[in-house]
């Protein structure tokens, strides 16, 4: 039989078309999460201008009165100083992208609707895809892409259903998740084939799984990254006097605290990175059974520990006091950006043992 023959070419068919449709979907989200910004209130924010004029004056509070028989004693209350008491603002967290009212919140609603949608559909696209061949989906790049993108947007709704306050994240995921698609269905195009014999092995479902769910998971805290430091330079703004624009004032309000955002993003990346300690060595394994030799310094090989060494350092970090904040935030991005040339770079670029599954 022929590598052609054994290709399903209607399921092949199929999955292009379903991918296609998720786009389109996803094309929906993105414009009712636009309108959940645009049409949320905006006379709920503020918050953290508010908090952090507190900071800067006492606040104002009333008088205690003291009656006793010789007439009336006014006692000034403390100064209340919003301020954390380890020196870190102290300011609450946005209202979110619909800005706490109902007409927003509607869009916000629809948004995720379309965004669960159009989940299933590229997921029912990956999952044609792989029928087609009767193998693992994500054998060439642009099979990881469809795959990688799915899982980023399936951990999103994850955390959404553990009732986490994330719906701020949707608009910039998705519009970078139909960036990937876009690069995926034109540059990164390849027609279902099957594999080529090294990558036939069980392997292949252990080691490039827990590679693409990692990545997806340092996508979403490499997110959540950029914002805390929009949001933190925001707040600094403020508490030196400064005055932001009005658009950026009308975005920033509604995220949470920098803070928050910060331990969003560290949680995420702590979480995952055992993981991604069990990613390499399983593919160590892999070497070993394929090619006779666990470690070979293949440029996958190197990125993959540089990955590992960049994303220890930043865990490392954000346990040293000196190094919180947004220092650790620079070097949480650099740690991405590692995976991401590890991804992108080293099979484009750098030729090796693993450029065999081509674009």
């Amino acid at each position: 039989m022929t590598l052609a023959a054994a290709t399903n070419e209607n399921l092949a068919n199929l999955s292009n078309t379903l991918i296609y449709s998720a786009m389109a979907v996803y094309t929906l989200a993105f414009f009712a999460y636009i309108a959940e910004w645009l049409l949320g209130s905006r006379s709920r924010v503020g918050r953290t201008a508010a908090a952090l004029t507190g900071q800067k004056t006492a606040a104002k509070a009333p008088a205690v009165t003291v009656k006793n028989a010789g007439g009336t004693a006014v006692l000034e209350r403390p100064k209340v100083v919003v301020r954390a008491a380890a020196g870190a603002r102290d300011v609450p967290d946005g209202p979110g992208a619909h800005g706490g009212d109902e007409q927003g919140d509607l869009y916000g609603r629809i948004a995720i609707s379309l965004t669960v949608l159009a989940f299933l559909i590229e997921f029912a696209g990956v999952l044609s895809r792989a029928l087609s061949v009767q193998r693992a989906p994500w054998g060439n790049m642009y099979e990881f892409n469809l795959t990688f993108s799915t899982v980023a947007v399936g951990v999103y709704l994850a955390l959404l259903a553990l009732k986490k306050n994330i719906r701020w994240l949707g608009l910039f995921l998705i519009t970078t998740v139909l960036l990937d698609l876009g690069l995926a269905v034109t540059v990164l195009y390849t027609a279902s084939d099957q594999l080529v014999p090294a990558l036939h092995s069980y392997w292949l479902y252990i080691h490039v799984s827990t590679a693409i769910f990692c990545g997806a998971v340092f996508y979403v805290g490499a997110v959540a990254t950029i914002l805390y430091l929009f949001k933190d330079s925001y707040e600094n703004k403020l508490a030196t006097g400064g005055t932001p624009g009005r658009f950026a004032t009308s975005v920033l309000e509604r995220l949470p605290a920098s803070a928050s955002l910060d331990k969003f993003s560290y949680r995420v990346n702590a979480a995952v990175f055992p993981l991604w300690t069990f990613t390499i060595i399983a593919g160590a394994i892999w070497a070993g059974d394929a090619w006779g030799r666990y470690w070979g310094w293949d440029p996958k090989e190197t990125w993959s520990f540089i990955t590992w060494v960049a994303y220890a350092c930043y865990l490392h970090a954000r346990a040293t006091a000196g190094w919180k904040g947004r220092k650790a935030a620079y070097l949480a991005l650099v740690a991405f950006g590692c995976w991401l040339f590890n991804y992108y770079g080293v099979n484009i670029f750098v030729s090796g043992k693993h450029s065999y599954a081509g674009v």
